[in-house]
């Protein structure tokens, strides 16, 4: 099949842009923040609950771990499950831990829901749902797989374009990874090279509850919209669902949007009440903690001193949380504010493209090299997309240096041999500090496809203690030493040399990867 394949995405119609109210910041500290509950819940937690990992290593076999402890529930969503070694001995640790729920007195208690994206969990023969299916077979009152189907592929768009191109149109691309009370933000799948040598950010919320009813909440929702893999390999929908892309599209994305944003708003409600309360119980005195009694328990708790807030950003369902507050934090860093920003994949939307060229803060963006790119070495077409990145980022550090920004906004490359570079996210250090007060950490890209096409989620972590602002500021300098500062020389580089063909294709492409 002819590589113009790759231009049937065109032919998809436009998506409705749909605008919030402005929003302005508060003044004071990490408080300053606060208006980022005025959109979704804010957790307010101890900063001792908050572990950043470092390591593909570290992440995996944290995995297994939290996979063998789980007692109430494993929920999982990512882009896809590998069908390598490694992988295989996640599901083995599902099943073990499965069988032991079986074992137990009673009935078992375990509940096992995995979430992925059908057309990349579907590539190829052995795939996500043939890793999945023996557990189904296995466990099916325990376990739940939902494959999401981006309702912007049908009709004849989804007879026309071949596997893997199919994947451009739109993905379910959230990674959280949560056991029991205890919640995994990252970027990264659920695939061998992210275990091994793939660059990623990742941290661990313990003993969370109310984060983690919140993810599992969120995964149940979109679950309910997906395709429900059977034991046979077939796919069914929910009973009483719309078919995401044989029945009305409309009609499909208002039933979506409804039920993600129900999970949104009722957790927002029950923070609020849950704020007032133990608002209301520390003002009253402790005359008050004998009249209430187990009520006023939960007060003894810690004071927080970081506060999570889970960011979604959903276009296809007309759900823009996470491209708000984005577009706001950058709008209103302020002047000698740095924020360090990091994608695998530099392809900013050019609305965060103006707003990091046109306000006062320092920027210091970290991308892929192209030897780190992990479409780098790739077969056919798939091997030109680093040049395609490199022609995106040489003609933003061109506008840069037209602007004479290059003080301000530099950009270095990750660069490490025998890595590839995944990590995504940013750091906002206010003015005068030296350490950060806020970081963004999850699935968005910040590319026109998580914006546009893509299910994406991240959290925005605040806090006001020293010692996690230490962790937070650590894992940017680890990441940002493996990195060179990109210049004029750095385009002038043989590996940099782009192809016509690639500098003529790009722009007619770049919203669909």
């Amino acid at each position: 099949r002819s590589s113009w394949l790759l231009l049937a995405p065109l032919l998809t119609p436009p998506i409705p842009v749909i605008t919030a109210p402005p929003c302005s910041l508060c003044p004071e500290g990490a408080h300053r923040f606060q208006w980022i509950r005025n959109l979704v819940p804010e957790f307010g937690i101890s900063s001792s609950h908050v572990k950043v990992l470092s390591s593909p290593a570290e992440f995996y076999e944290l995995l297994k771990v939290q996979i063998k402890a789980a007692k109430q529930r494993v929920v999982m969503a990512s882009l896809y499950l590998g069908t390598g070694f490694l992988e295989q001995e996640l599901v083995d640790c599902l099943e073990e831990t499965l069988e032991k729920s079986l074992q137990a007195k009673g009935s078992p208690d375990l509940r096992v829901s995995i979430l992925l994206d059908y057309t990349r969990g579907s590539r190829g023969r052995k795939n996500s749902r043939t890793m999945l299916i023996p557990l189904l077979q296995r466990f099916p009152e325990q376990v739940r797989v939902s494959l999401f189907h981006t309702p912007n592929l049908r009709g004849l768009l989804r007879l026309l374009i071949p596997e893997r191109f199919n994947e451009t149109i739109g993905l379910q691309h959230i990674k959280v990874y949560l056991f029991d009370d205890n919640v995994i933000l990252s970027g990264a799948n659920l695939s061998d090279l992210y275990f091994t040598n793939r660059q990623d950010r990742y941290v661990l919320l313990r003993d969370s509850p109310e984060i983690a009813d919140f993810f599992t909440e969120l995964v149940d929702a979109i679950g309910d919209v997906s395709l429900q893999l059977q034991q046979d390999d077939t796919v069914q929908v929910m009973e009483g669902m719309v078919h995401p892309y044989q029945g009305d599209k409309v009609a499909y994305c208002e039933i979506a949007n409804r039920r993600v944003m129900e999970v949104i708003n009722s957790a927002r409600t029950r923070q609020e009440l849950l704020h007032a309360k133990t608002f209301h119980s520390s003002q009253a005195g402790s005359s008050l903690f004998s009249q209430q009694g187990s009520q006023a328990a939960g007060s003894l708790k810690p004071e927080p001193d970081t506060w999570i807030y889970p960011l979604i950003q959903m276009k296809p369902f007309g759900i823009q949380i996470d491209e708000m507050v984005t577009e706001t934090l950058l709008t209103e860093a302020e002047r000698d504010a740095r924020i360090y920003l990091t994608t695998g994949y530099f392809n900013l939307t050019q609305a965060y493209m103006d707003l990091i060229l046109g306000t006062r803060a320092e920027y210091r963006i970290l991308l892929a090299s192209p030897e780190v790119n992990g479409f780098f070495g790739a077969k056919g077409v798939a091997g030109a997309i680093p040049a395609a990145y490199v022609y995106i980022e040489h003609q933003f550090y061109s506008e840069v240096c037209y602007l004479q920004q290059q003080e301000r906004v530099q950009l270095q490359e990750y660069s490490r041999a025998g890595w590839t570079f995944h990590a995504k996210g940013l750091w906002l250090y206010l003015a005068g500090s030296d350490l950060p007060c806020l970081t963004l950490i999850g699935s968005p890209n910040f590319g026109y496809r998580s914006v546009h096409r893509d299910l994406e989620a991240q959290v925005a972590i605040v806090t006001e203690n020293k010692a996690l602002q230490q962790q937070l500021h650590q894992e940017q300098e680890q990441l940002y030493l493996c990195s060179g500062v990109v210049s004029t020389s750095t385009f002038e580089q043989p590996n940099r040399y782009v192809k016509l063909w690639v500098k003529l294709v790009t722009p007619l492409i770049k919203n669909f990867f």
